[in-house]
């Protein structure tokens, strides 16, 4: 129950988050939207880290940590430039198709999924087809699709890498990976020449930053307590969060197909949990 507690938790931060970070990518550049939250997030950790007394990762756990930085700073950017250009509640269920990525490895390594998680992975597939199109428009993507699908790969790649490195040490672990982010965030931006965000919207972005990182140190204790192939998706529920935001706050609404796919992809989700 820890892990799922753990899990559901990083789901929650991780839907306000990203819903605040695809609204403010809206009104500034992605780059400068990940750079400031990725180093707000690592301020955040970083100070935490001044109470912890724990060995630093190993060599092949501090190399895990770096390649979920990579993974996660490339499947926040795509998602958050998704979100920009395309609807929230098509966008983020589709990001959420990564823990298809955790199921189908741990298939590789000898897991065998119940018949319920089967049924999970095979709704969460149809389901991004039918959200994925757009209205009227045969073969044609909807708005922010392809990076949607970008965020679900490098999604999937932080859930792998994270749950390596974190059986050295969760906080740690998370740290490294969120250095690694950062750096390449502020290098990006620096190199766009978009490293200039108004102060009004400074608070926002620290808190976008804080939500992650928060969502990141839950997810590494989680996969500390239970199987990655059950953290993971509990943990790609987010969408649920942030769609019902985007829904009060900004008043999307899907087409009945798009909604009828996005469910279907919420629900394959679901169902590989709790199979």
């Amino acid at each position: 129950m820890t892990a799922i507690a753990l899990a559901l938790g990083a789901s929650v931060l991780w839907g306000v988050g990203d819903f605040l970070g695809g609204v403010t990518s809206r009104r500034l550049a992605t780059l400068t939207v990940l750079a400031y939250s990725q180093v707000a997030g690592l301020l955040g950790i970083l100070f935490a880290a001044l109470f912890l007394d724990e060995e630093f990762l190993s060599v092949t756990g501090f190399a895990a940590a770096v390649l979920a930085g990579l993974g996660g700073v490339l499947g926040l950017g795509a998602l958050y430039r998704g979100m920009a250009v395309g609807a929230i509640g098509v966008v983020a269920p589709i990001s959420a198709s990564a823990a298809v990525i955790p199921v189908t490895v741990g298939l590789i390594r000898g897991e065998r999924p119940s018949a319920l998680q089967l049924v999970g992975i095979a709704a969460a597939l149809v389901g991004v087809f039918f959200v994925s199109r757009e209205p009227g428009q045969t073969g044609r993507l909807a708005a922010g699709v392809p990076l949607a699908l970008v965020a679900a790969l490098g999604f999937g790649s932080y859930f792998l890498f994270i749950d390596r490195a974190s059986s050295d040490d969760a906080f740690w672990a998370v740290i490294v990976a969120r250095s690694t982010s950062s750096f390449v965030a502020v290098t990006a931006a620096a190199w766009r020449s978009a490293l200039g965000a108004p102060p009004r919207l400074l608070p926002t972005l620290a808190l976008i930053g804080l939500f992650d990182v928060g969502a990141n140190v839950l997810l590494a204790l989680a996969l500390n307590e239970g199987f990655v192939s059950i953290v993971a998706v509990l943990s790609s529920l987010y969408p649920v969060i942030t769609i019902a935001l985007a829904v009060v706050l900004l008043r999307e609404r899907p087409t009945r197909e798009q909604a009828a796919g996005g469910a279907a992809a919420l629900a394959g989700v679901a169902l590989i949990s709790a199979g």
